[in-house]
């Protein structure tokens, strides 16, 4: 039987920690609000953009002199893979699923005989990449000087994926986030940056504009926009995950502290009980030798 000390020990250690994790899920739930108005901020203006840049590539996507953006290298060779996780962990599935899909990605894109390279934005999921991808690695974002997420700080990344493309680093480029859709259900997302991918509705469904300047010169403008847009969308909806996901799962753990204190209390109880049982055991036969 466990020693009683021992058990009141730890007893007072569970609840320590049932405190902390009660006070991180507190605070989860309230950057959660923030950062859950951000994301569905952007929505609108991301499915707008989209759009836009749907109405326009109807036209230049099968030009000759369409932007590189929009009609890529002509190769599939080289993938960029750029991973957002968080900076931070105590977050549940949240950065295990981004890079699991990620994960899963270059492994197939090996099999076929292409060439990977990975961009991570987060430190956790530069930790788990490195173990199994350390040679395919060419960068790292770190954001955890950053306490609320501008578009500044996407503006930089997709700089810099757009630098490595315009040097002829890769062809294709693909962003894994997740999607933020409730406190327990965030979406493992990958979305193809470079060449942009446009859906197209069909002609019957796309209003007739006409440009000035044409199409392809304002696409040529759009296009590095519209890329920082979707990063940024990415970051957004990552930020609002995370949050969620840190939620849940402090709120998980606060359970399971409860749970424990519950069980640990009740066997420090009967072995309190079965102590004293001994001591007026002992008592009562001295009583009786004499």
């Amino acid at each position: 039987m466990a020693n009683l000390k021992d058990l009141k020990t730890r007893i007072e250690s569970v609840k320590s920690t049932r405190k902390i994790t009660k006070a991180m899920q507190m605070v989860a739930a309230a950057k959660l609000r923030r950062a859950q108005e951000a994301a569905e901020a952007s929505r609108p203006y991301g499915e707008r953009m989209a759009a836009v840049l749907a109405n326009l590539a109807g036209a230049a996507a099968d030009a000759a002199d369409a932007p590189k953006l929009l009609a890529g290298t002509g190769s599939d060779q080289v993938h960029l893979l750029v991973v957002a996780t968080s900076e931070r962990g105590l977050c549940g599935g949240f950065n295990s699923s981004i890079v699991k899909m990620a994960r899963l990605h270059a492994q197939n894109l090996q099999t076929s005989g292409k060439t990977v390279k990975i961009l991570t934005i987060g430190k956790k999921g530069r930790e788990q990449l490195r173990r199994e991808f350390a040679g395919s690695m060419v960068s790292h974002v770190d954001l955890s000087s950053v306490k609320r997420l501008g578009y500044n700080n996407a503006q930089d990344i997709a700089r810099q994926v757009l630098d490595r493309f315009d040097a002829g680093e890769f062809d294709v480029a693909t962003i894994f986030y997740n999607v933020f859709q409730s406190v327990v259900t965030q979406i493992p997302t990958a979305r193809q940056l470079i060449p942009a991918e446009v859906e197209d509705g069909g002609e019957s469904d796309r209003p007739f504009y006409e440009y000035e300047p044409d199409e392809e010169e304002i696409l040529t403008e759009l296009l590095p926009t519209a890329m920082t847009t979707q990063v940024f969308t990415a970051l957004l909806e990552n930020a609002a995950s995370e949050q969620g996901a840190r939620m849940s799962a402090m709120d998980n753990a606060t359970r399971n502290a409860g749970e424990m204190i519950e069980k640990l209390t009740i066997e420090f109880n009967r072995s309190r009980q079965a102590a004293i049982t001994n001591e007026l055991i002992e008592i009562i036969s001295g009583a009786e030798a004499l």
